[in-house]
């Protein structure tokens, strides 16, 4: 007879290795802000850190290009640094990996659009300004799978959820009473996820605000953390009444009663939950944590199965996680982290699956989310809901062309690579505007061409108007000859006599 006593999952070895100090980033002022965030964002292009600055809030961004060297970062490297304030979040945008989003205490959300190889002078001049909080915004999401939508989450306890294409809110759901501490869309971007200060979580229609259920999270005081998984259950990270910290799963529908909640340890550290969609893998990430906890998820009990701790020799300031599309397969490679400390040091941790056989394994690399969008912001914002377009990861990622962002006060695309497949409604009559950069520059030749046009007509006409009172003149004088010339050969006509004005006599001849 023969029983396992240990479970079976091909991520049951999974193992975290740091790059050598050499192959990572050094001397980076992180910023010492108190706000609960990652403070970085990575794509497979750039990692974005938000950094301490003078005279405002910046953040750097550093090429991830084998071009470009990685090592000690010189004190004068360029930043983006155009807020007035702290920079508290920032986020890349999931189709288009040269656009970041940043929130900031200024209470102004930036779009910026960086070029191919880095910066190479500071940005100071972002794409648009999205301004509508009247506090710090704190938080920066891109939708999943809609593209040019955000959401900004700020101090005034409102959410905004923004059309980046034209610059302007498309709603605001005022329904929290304190601070958000996360947000989150599902799957399909058809939901929203939010923890708040007031202990609740809320599950949101991001359309019109309406809540369609909440019930008490964590019941300590401290920040909450919820993210929407892919089969629509909601895991959360929070604090107990003793100040341990737990996490839990849920099932929208009964979000008051915990499939599961575990209690893990006594540290006073925020959790972010890190996921990884593709294998249903989550990665705890305690702010101040010298450790990295990853479960996964899966329908048998205990539904959160504990997988290993990857133990690290300094505590963690920040953490940015890389997107699916930007690991290397080669090496069974699941994940990427780059992770933060106090010292500036921006650690490169890699996991990975240890397989013998260099081929591509199917079974850890499923189609992953592309980086193009399933539906345009105004298909979305008129009720469609599609899941990501997904894509194979077996001959590597290859970016997708990207067109330069250019903004326009209509609402229309400005960040897409693909053009609108639905009719863009004007704020005027709601016909549709979409006027290329090109065309309106044809539009302005003509309308100068037109203005000299119009300057030569009126110079014409004043010159008509002299030539014509000179023609009556001559006609005048000729008139005068004539009648001279026939009283000396004596057949011309007697000179009409003139009658004074206001005279009423009669003139005999």
């Amino acid at each position: 007879m023969s029983f396992r006593l240990v479970r079976q999952s091909k991520f049951r070895h999974v193992y975290g290795t740091c790059l050598k100090r050499e192959q990572c980033f050094d001397n980076i002022r992180v910023s010492k802000s108190s706000w609960d965030s990652t403070f970085c964002a990575v794509n497979p292009k750039f990692c974005a850190i938000i950094v301490e600055s003078g005279g405002g809030g910046a953040f750097i961004v550093l090429p991830l290009t084998k071009v470009n060297k990685a090592g000690r970062i010189p004190p004068d490297h360029p930043l983006v640094g155009g807020h007035k304030g702290p920079v508290l979040d920032i986020a890349w945008d999931p189709f288009n990996d040269n656009v970041i989003a940043s929130g900031s205490e200024d209470c102004v959300v930036k779009i910026w659009q960086i070029p191919d190889f880095g910066l190479v002078t500071t940005m100071t001049e972002p794409v648009v300004d999205l301004m509508y909080h009247q506090r710090r915004v704190g938080m920066v999401v891109w939708h999943p799978t809609a593209n040019n939508i955000l959401l900004s989450a700020g101090s005034d306890n409102i959410v905004v959820i923004w059309n980046v294409g034209c610059g302007d809110p498309l709603t605001t759901i005022d329904v929290h009473p304190d601070i958000i501490y996360s947000c989150c869309f599902n799957w399909d971007g058809s939901l929203l996820l939010t923890t708040c200060k007031d202990k609740k979580i809320r599950i949101i229609n991001p359309r019109d605000g309406e809540v369609f259920e909440e019930a008490t999270s964590h019941e300590g005081s401290k920040a909450t953390r919820a993210i929407f998984l892919r089969n629509g259950l909601v895991f959360t990270t929070g604090f107990s009444k003793r100040s341990e910290r737990q996490y839990s799963l849920r099932a929208p529908g009964h979000l008051d009663d915990p499939i599961t909640m575990v209690e893990l340890d006594s540290s006073n550290g925020v959790m972010f939950p890190m996921y990884d969609a593709d294998t249903n893998l989550v990665y705890l990430c305690g702010k101040g944590d010298s450790v990295i906890r990853y479960f996964e998820i899966t329908p048998e009990v205990p539904f959160v199965h504990y997988i290993n701790t990857f133990q690290l020799p300094d505590p963690q300031r920040g953490i940015g996680m890389m997107p699916k599309r930007g690991v290397d397969v080669t090496t069974c490679e699941i994940t990427r982290f780059y992770r933060l400390n106090n010292s500036g040091f921006c650690q490169i941790i890699t996991m990975t699956v240890p397989r013998k056989s260099e081929l591509f394994q199917e079974d850890l690399y499923p189609d992953t989310p592309s980086d193009i969008p399933a539906v345009s912001a105004e298909e979305w914002w008129e009720g469609q809901s599609k899941e990501p377009i997904l894509m194979s990861l077996k001959d590597g990622y290859q970016a997708t062309q990207k067109t330069e962002l250019k903004v326009t006060k209509k609402k229309t695309n400005i960040l897409d690579k693909m053009p609108p497949t639905g009719k863009v409604k004007s704020e005027e009559d709601g016909k549709a505007t979409a006027i290329s950069s090109e065309a309106l520059e044809k539009v302005n030749e003509v309308l100068k061409v037109n203005e000299d046009l119009r300057k030569r007509i009126d110079e014409l006409q004043s010159e008509m108007k002299k030539f014509k009172a000179v023609f009556l003149k001559q006609e005048n004088r000729i008139r005068v000859l004539e009648n001279k010339l026939g009283e000396l050969t004596g057949t011309g006509t007697q000179p009409q006599p003139q009658v004074k004005k206001g005279s009423s006599k009669n003139i005999k001849k």
